[in-house]
């Protein structure tokens, strides 16, 4: 199976580049993206309702403070790349900051989101689903 990432790069005559060029912010922009993504598509796959009521539902997935909970129930799973990919996100010094969280749960936001940047730009598209499915499992969210 073609990785979304693929297609895109394939569809759009894109050059593949080397990871490591991407700024932790750059992967953090991209990752905040494909995280909504998975979660909006998870949210009406388990319930075709209201838009307004699946938006405060993606909402509060997608938050920065749910996302700070999320990386620090996954601390434990994360190999030594990923740990370090998260660091250079929660580390960047970004120009804005989230209104409802704390400067804290910004950072460790912003590391959650470079990360899943990373792993989709990779094409590593199984191992950024599986840190989302078990983090969500981990605080209860998955099952509701």
């Amino acid at each position: 199976m073609e990785k979304i990432i693929e297609k895109i790069e394939e569809s759009f005559s894109l050059p593949k580049n080397d990871l490591r060029d991407y700024s932790p912010l750059a992967l953090a922009y991209i990752g905040d993206c494909i995280y909504e993504l998975v979660i909006r598509t998870m949210l009406i796959e388990k319930s075709n309702t209201n838009v307004n009521k699946l938006h405060r539902k993606a909402s509060e997935f997608v938050k920065a403070k749910t996302q700070a909970v999320l990386i620090e129930l996954l601390m434990d799973d994360l190999t030594e790349k990923e740990m370090s990919i998260y660091k250079r996100g929660r580390n960047a010094h970004s120009p804005t900051m989230a209104k409802n969280a704390s400067v804290g749960e910004y950072r460790k936001a912003t590391g959650f989101e470079a990360l899943m940047g990373y792993l989709y730009l990779e094409g590593n598209e199984e191992r950024m689903f599986s840190l989302i499915k078990l983090g969500l499992e981990k605080i209860g969210e998955n099952n509701e």
